[in-house]
């Protein structure tokens, strides 16, 4: 089983995160912190038993110290754990940074539950390819293992037939409209299309596949008049 620390400030994000790994096998969450230094307190205190943390889903803004030199601090425990950066930040600069100090993937918000579970499934195959305690036996070894945390031009965490960014784009808008004050309670397909500049089917067709993976949910809305229209409103 790994062991998971998330650490983000913003709690429903961290409740997402959590409901997101009770949905994947192999993973369990250690704990759930909201500042750098109860971050490093938690990993610090679970580096001294038997169940140290093995992975730490790390976001960058973080309101009491920068994420990155919080990956520099946990990178001085024994055992090391892991570190996935989770952040809006979308500096390449701090981009590299966040890889310099130990970042082993980075995931852009907002992102879907198959964007997690890609990154996910991806560390814990990288994981199982190079086990702690033993060596690596060869070369190829070693380069298969670290090729399992890249995520190749030709494969996209988008399902099968849709595309990537259109995936991203309508799932932006939802959070946003979520967010925001014009649509607290959701968005219409109609309305999500006419933001990100495509078809009402096209719209429809991906924030059904985004309500089926649990990344949003539906909410009817019956409106005065007419036929009842379904809102998506981001979990």
């Amino acid at each position: 089983m790994i062991t998971v620390l998330v650490v983000e400030d913003e709690p429903l994000i961290a409740e997402a995160h959590q409901a997101y790994l009770a949905r994947l096998q192999g993973f369990s969450v250690a704990a759930v912190v909201h500042t750098a230094r109860d971050a490093m307190r938690a990993a610090s205190e679970a580096a001294a038993t038997e169940t140290p943390i093995d992975l730490v889903l790390l976001d960058i803004g973080l309101p009491d110290a920068n994420g990155i030199a919080l990956a520099s601090a946990l990178s001085g425990l024994r055992p090391t754990p892991d570190i996935i950066a989770i952040t809006s930040e979308r500096d390449l600069e701090m981009v590299r940074a966040a890889v310099g100090h130990g970042a082993l993937a980075y995931l852009l918000k907002p992102f879907t539950f198959a964007a997690f579970r890609d990154r996910l499934e991806r560390y814990r195959r990288f994981r199982a390819a190079l086990p702690a305690g033993t060596d690596a036996a060869s070369q190829v070894e070693v380069d298969r293992a670290l090729a399992e945390l890249r995520v190749g031009a030709d494969r996209t965490t988008a399902p099968k037939g849709a595309a990537a960014q259109t995936n991203d784009e309508i799932a932006r808008v939802v959070r946003d409209a979520t967010a925001g004050t014009d649509h607290p309670d959701g968005i219409t397909a109609d309305e999500a299309a006419r933001q990100v500049g495509v078809s009402r089917v096209t719209a429809w067709r991906y924030l059904e596949r985004l309500a089926d993976e649990g990344t949003v949910r539906r909410a009817t809305d019956y409106g005065r008049a007419g036929r009842p229209k379904t809102r998506y409103v981001w979990r």
